[in-house]
Formats: structure tokens, sequence, C-alpha cells
């Protein structure tokens, strides 16, 4: 700060008020001002009892300071900086000076009457830390107005930065605030702001301590020679941007790039080469989200419906709404999908997206529950990198993308507040709105894990629940009004759009086993066993569980000596209450025959809990375990007892060390064809034509979805790896409904058993090919394939040709 003249006694008594006005140039208007305000304090000096006025001059080369000065009334004083620096610059020095045990900022032209100190006041006296003068509040009189065009771009200005900034207030720039003294002077220290955006500043700093902020509505009349320009309210959220920017905490930025790097290892394997590269635990699963960012930037790049597409399942196609398709990224990665390819495209998104959700867990941590970095950090890295976020890592983004979860379970705290219900319940309802089209299940999980939480904490704080349950209903209501509107057609097209299905079944065996809570994943870099993962799990993709018997040892530990938490208690229910729910509709007690109904079973049956697979539910324990831990390393780094540190910390390695995750497992990719990527198909397929592998594409092998994506969706295919209608009461499935001939060449495939093919085969086989629109068909290199192209020679009645590494039928010749 820039030395400064005063003629204030800083070590002189305390005051009741203190006014500080800022001033540059302000020698034809600060007269009349003083005057209004010493013969209105004066009047009546019982009113506010003992005053000052503080003029802040900022560096004025007029006759400002003079006009200061020249009073002999010793209450109204001076400070001065040696050059023009700002308002801010000069609200800082003002009332950095001040004594007041309340603190009044106005403008030098006192564009709002004095008079209205008192509708200020009132609102101190009730409580309040601060009452802003408002000429947007409902009440307010605006006496004369600016010219229309510069009135329209200062409203502008200020619904941006009202936004951005401090929302929640209609008024952020009207210069005629009064703030409790202590409370004034500690925000206007802590600002950093030169220019007239300190208003905002000091409003956020009010916010960000729950310090009440009223808004008064007031008298307010333009006054000419006005320094603000509409167009400044850019600079202002620029200033507050880079404000926000120096205000990161440099451990918080070292957090985020740990994260980073931490997902780039899981990842390593495949991201540096991710065209010849394959997550070899994904399964099929890699091939078919690629597949899914490929045709959703075709659909962009042409214009075309984003919800359905038939290049694969041909003629029927794919409702893509009713698949995992993830619009809300693979619209946004739509130009790096069309410039680099999908596989680039999800590699870089999934790795990003794991980092953002650990980063997103970090600050909900911070924000929430424990104050310490360092213990939120590792709290965000249970949530994020926990055994079962680990094996969905392999193949489905939808389930490790999560960083809008955290922010939804903030907004919906927030409302509980019932500061500000109406924004938080639209902003509430966006963020559904966008998640839905992110991952539906997710949302489904994370709002069981919402509802279990928020049940156990009531009922432990009965008084929280009377305050916050009117506004969180409101706010609820508010945000399913925001989000219908948006997720209505797609939710429609989902439901009931073409290709459209009721439920996926998954039979009744996908819940977990008690022994896969207890026991260590397959990717788990110390303890990892692949066999018994595999043996307790439906594949290497859904081992939900998997937490460890140390960090559920742990675990109890916390609950047992933070048991006078409530929030510990809560947390606690939650990660039990899922946990029981993942065993499923019926639990069996492990090395015993002996099964319990689950109480999964009451929700199994119910609409869209009837297509999860239960065993998911136990991701919910993942942040969950993640806050008790944070909680629980805060309260270790807190005591000053060494023994106690050492082997709670001792403990918490323990736990967390066995569980640490092993790079994926990367494999070479198989390399496509040459027919497919030099384009020689297209002399085999017309218009309305398809290409036809053999056998077709299946979940079990979905390879043909890479060559389609290798040729740049140049032909469709019938089959395919998505979830679609069967028969007549279109329950969902995964792949294309079947046909006789697709079976027959699915098993000659699987089992190189080739049944009697007559005429009655190639019958069938030829209304099979005509529903498929088929062009050719195409047997690759795979096992069985000499038994696949003899079964094919005899259902089309000749040999095929080898044309750039395919054995290829023809199906028009001869036709």
């Amino acid at each position: 700060m820039d030395p400064t003249s005063s003629s204030v006694d800083p070590s002189a008594v305390v005051v009741d008020l203190s006014v500080v006005v800022p001033a540059y140039n302000e020698e034809q208007r600060l007269g009349p001002t003083l005057d209004a305000i010493t013969t209105y304090l004066g009047d009546d000096e019982g009113r506010f009892g003992d005053w000052e006025i503080i003029v802040a001059d900022d560096g004025s080369d007029d006759g400002t300071r003079e006009v200061v000065t020249s009073r002999a009334d010793p209450r109204v004083q001076l400070v001065t900086s040696p050059r023009n620096r700002g308002k801010g610059h000069a609200l800082r020095l003002g009332v950095a000076a001040s004594r007041g045990r309340r603190v009044l900022v106005t403008d030098a032209d006192l564009a709002a009457p004095i008079e209205e100190l008192e509708k200020l006041d009132k609102e101190l006296s009730e409580g309040h830390a601060a009452a802003i003068g408002s000429r947007a509040a409902p009440g307010a009189t605006i006496e004369s107005h600016q010219h229309p065009i510069r009135e329209l771009l200062g409203r502008a200005g200020n619904l941006l930065i009202r936004q951005a900034a401090v929302p929640g207030i209609r008024d952020t720039q009207c210069g005629f605030k009064l703030f409790e003294g202590d409370r004034a002077r500690e925000a206007f220290a802590a600002s950093r702001i030169n220019g007239w955006g300190i208003d905002v500043e000091v409003l956020q700093h009010f916010r960000r301590a729950d310090w009440e902020v009223a808004e008064v509505p007031v008298r307010w009349a333009h006054q000419s020679g006005s320094k603000v320009r509409p167009l400044d309210y850019a600079k202002v959220l620029t200033e507050l941007a880079r404000l926000r920017a120096r205000s990161l905490r440099p451990v918080d930025i070292l957090v985020v790039v740990l994260f980073l790097l931490m997902s780039v290892a899981l990842y390593s394997g495949r991201l540096f080469d991710p065209n010849h590269r394959y997550l070899a635990d994904s399964l099929q699963d890699q091939n078919q989200w690629e597949w899914f960012f490929a045709v959703t930037a075709d659909n962009v790049a042409h214009f075309q419906n984003p919800f359905f597409s038939n290049l694969q399942g041909f003629p029927d196609g794919v409702n893509l709404m009713a698949n995992t398709v993830m619009l809300g990224l693979s619209v946004p990665f739509a130009p790096l999908t069309l410039l680099a390819g999908p596989a680039v495209s999800l590699s870089v998104c999934m790795a990003l997206g794991l980092a953002a959700t650990a980063a997103a867990w970090y600050w909900l941590i911070v924000k929430r529950v424990v104050r310490q970095r360092a213990a939120a950090f590792v709290g965000a890295s249970l949530a994020a990198f926990a055994p079962p976020m680990v094996s969905h890592a392999n193949a489905h983004p939808n389930f490790v993308i999560l960083f809008m979860i955290p922010l939804i379970i903030d907004r919906a705290l927030r409302l509980c507040a019932g500061t500000r219900v109406l924004r938080d319940g639209i902003v509430l309802g966006v963020m559904a709105a966008y998640q839905i089209f992110l991952g539906e299940e997710p949302l489904l999980l994370a709002s069981i894990g919402m509802v279990l939480f928020a049940a156990s904490y009531g009922v432990l704080n009965r008084e929280v629940v009377r305050a916050s349950w009117r506004p969180l209903l409101k706010g609820l209501g508010i945000a399913a009004a925001v989000c219908a509107p948006i997720i209505l057609i797609p939710l429609w097209y989902q439901f009931v759009g073409p290709q459209s299905y009721k439920s996926v079944l998954h039979g009744d065996n996908a819940g977990n086993s008690p022994l896969a809570l207890l026991s260590f994943a397959e990717r788990s870099l110390i303890a990892g066993n692949e066999v018994r993962a595999n043996s307790l799990s439906l594949n290497p993709t859904e081992q939900n569980a998997f937490y460890g018997w140390p960090l559920v040892l742990l675990a109890f530990a916390i609950v047992v000596r933070l048991w006078e938490h409530a929030l510990v208690k809560a947390l606690a229910f939650t990660a039990i209450a899922a946990a029981i729910l993942s065993m499923g509709p019926k639990i069996r007690i492990p090395l015993t025959d002996t099964i319990y109904p689950g109480p999964w079973a009451l929700l199994a049956h119910k609409p869209l809990f009837e297509s999860v697979i239960e065993g998911r539910v136990a991701m919910i324990c993942a942040p969950a375990l993640g806050m008790m831990l944070a909680i629980a390393v805060e309260k270790l780094a807190a005591t000053r007892q060494l023994g106690t540190q050492y082997v709670g910390l001792l403990a918490v390695c323990m736990a967390l060390i066995p569980i640490i995750p092993a790079p994926l497992k990367a494999v070479d990719r198989a390399t496509v064809p040459a027919f497919f990527t030099d384009g020689t198909y297209k002399s085999y397929v017309r218009a309305g034509e398809s290409i036809v592998p053999v056998p077709l594409a299946d979940p079990g092998a979905a390879e043909p979805l890479h060559w389609q994506t290798a040729s740049g969706l140049g032909f469709k295919m019938p089959g395919g790896y998505f979830n679609g209608p069967y028969g007549d009461d279109r329950i969902g499935i995964y792949g294309a409904s079947p046909r006789f001939t697709s079976n027959m060449l699915r098993d000659v495939r699987y089992t190189g058993v080739i049944p009697t093919i007559g005429k009655n085969w190639q019958a069938q086989a030829r209304t099979d090919f005509a529903f498929w629109h088929a062009g050719a068909l195409v047997v690759a290199p795979q096992p069985n394939d000499d038994k696949l192209r003899t079964a094919v020679e005899k259902l089309v009645g000749r040999p095929g040709k080898w044309v750039d590494g395919v054995w290829v039928w023809d199906l028009h010749e001869g036709s």
C-alpha cells in the first residue's frame, strides 16, 4: 500500500458511526454532500450518537482536499493517497481509518439521500451484519434516470456480476452501504481489488463468513458526472476472476495435479497409444464405448438425431438414449472425436473425468466435512479410486465420471439452509438434467445414498429437520420444474421411442456376497487376488465391493472412537445400509446354504430399480468411507498425543495400502482388416444395404464395431452390442433380437460344430439375409474361422473370396 497522510488519530476513542466517502476529483460535488451529511447527523445528535466523516481522497489533482481541510468541524477528517489507485483503494484507506461501531459507505455524489440511513440502521438493529441500499429491490424509488442506453448496459452488467459473483443480491453497486464496524474493517482489509468492484468482493467476504446481509430498497437519483461507465462491469468480472485465481491455495492446485497423475498412472497402459491398445478387462465394452463416441460425433457433424442410429442393429437400429451413450460428454467431445478418432477421445475423456471426479469429492469434503487439505485428499482419493471405481474404470465411464454428484449433493445441502431457495433450486434442476445426460443409473444410486444419509442424519438431528424440510421440498419442486422441460423429450424417446424397451433383466444373482465386501479386488496392487475376485463378482468390470477387511475394520474403529459425532453416525449408517442393499433380494450366509430375504427385494421389481445391477449399490460406500476417513485423519493430525497419532496413521496406511490400484491391464489391439480401413467394402454394398460380419457382432464378440469406427462409420451392419427390445413384451436384452441364422453362426463360432445344412437352412438364410438387407457376408480370421467359412459356403452355395484380409461373399452375384 502506498504511504498515506491522515488527520485521524487511530488511538482515539470509539464513535458510534463512521461515514466513509471515497473521492477523486470531487471538488464540485463534495461540499454539498458533506453539508447534507453533517446537517442530517447534527439535527438529531442522539439518534446516531457520536459520529465522524472520513473523506478518502484517491490522489485528486483538483481542490478536493481543500474542500475537506477548510472545514472547522473536527469530526470531518481526511485520509489521502499520493496517487490515483481507484475507488477500492480509497475505501480500504477510509474504512481502515474509521473508528465507528457502524460504518456507512456512501458515494460523493450522494445519489442515495443520507436520510435513507434510517432504513439501513433499522436492519442492523434487527441483527444483520450489513445493510446495502438497493435500486432494484421491491419498494425502491428512482427519482431520475440515466440515459436509457447507459441504464440498459448497466443493468446487463450488473446481472452478470450478480450471477457470477454475488447471486441473490439484486444491486451490488449502489454506493450506499452500512456495516458493523469491526466486520467492515475485517472485510475491507482482506480485499484486494482497487477498482469499484470492491463492492462485490466485500459482499463475497460477508457471504463466505455467513454474516447476514440485508438488501434495503432506497430512494436514488442519477447524478451527473458519474465516473462509472456501463462497460466497466466487464472489468469488474475480470478483476473478480483474477482475484479468485490468486486466492487458490497452492495445495489445492497440487491436489488436482496429483489426482490427474493418479488417473494417468491408472490408464498408462492405454493412454499413450489408445488406437493400438485395448483394456483387456473391459471385455467388449471398449469397442462399444468407442462406437458410442463415434456415432454421436457423426450425428453432431451431420445434424442428425442424437438419440438414434441404425449403423448397428440394422435395419431396426439402436435407441441411443436408451443406452449409456453419455451425450453430456460425447457431444462436447465430438470435435476431438472427429479430429483424432473415438479411441483417443474416449481415452482422454475417461482419464480427465476420473481426475475431475476426485477433485469434486475433494472440494465437497473441504467445504462440508473437514478443513485440513491432507485429510480431504485422503478421503477424496478413496471416494474416486476405491476398488469398485477402478473396476468400472476398465469399461464404464458413466460410473467413474461422477464429478456432478458432489456438486448435486452440495446444492441439495444449500437448499436445506433455505437462504436462496429459488436460485439453488434452479441450479439443482440444471445439474440434475446434465447428470441424466451423463448417466441415469449413477444419479439413481446417488439419490439412494442421499436418502439414506438424510434419513439417518435427520433422526439424529430433529431440529435440523424442522428447519430445513420446507426449503428443501420447495427447492426440490423448483428443481423438478426446471429439469423436466430439459429432459422430457429425451426421456420420452428413451422409454417410448423406436427400439425402446421396458427393463433389462440381470437374473437373481447380481448382488454382492458378504465375502466380496471383505475381500480384495483383482487390480489391488499388493493384495489383489484375480481368482477369488472373479469368483465373487459377475466379471472384472463388476467388482462392485472389495473394500478389504482392513478398511472395514478401520471404519468400525472410527465409528466407535468418534461415535459422539452425528456426521460419523450418519455416514456409517449410509455405508452399512448400502452394503446390505447391494447383497440383492436374497442374501446367502457365506459357507452355508442359509438364505435370507434382503431389503433389495422391496425395490427389485419397482420401475427403474428393476434394471439396476444391485451389486453396484455398494459403490455408495466409497464416498461415505472416504468422508469418515477424512474426519479421522483430521482428528489424528490435531491430537498432541504422539502415540495416538502414530498408531492411528499406521492403521490408516495398513487399511489403504492393500487396495492401492495397479494400472489397468492393456494388450495390443487386433489389427483391423484392410478390407475396412482401405474402403474396399464400398464396392460390395449399395445404398440401403449392410455388411454382415460372420458371426454377427454381439456382446461377447463386438470387434465388428471397431471395424465400423475404423472405416469412418461407412457401412451399416446387423447385430451389435447395445440394449434393445426383444419379443412382444419388449424386454430389454443385450444385442439385437436373434434370428435363426445368426444363432446358428454364433454356435458354430463358439463350438466348432456345423449343423447339417440343407434346403431348409438355405431358405431361412435367404430370409434373414433379406431382412438384414445384406450386400455381402464377411468372415475375418478368428477362432473356428474355417468352420464358419464352410457353414457360409453351404448357406450361400459357393465359396467366398479372400479380399484384403477377409473372406467375402458378394450376395449380388447371380441375383
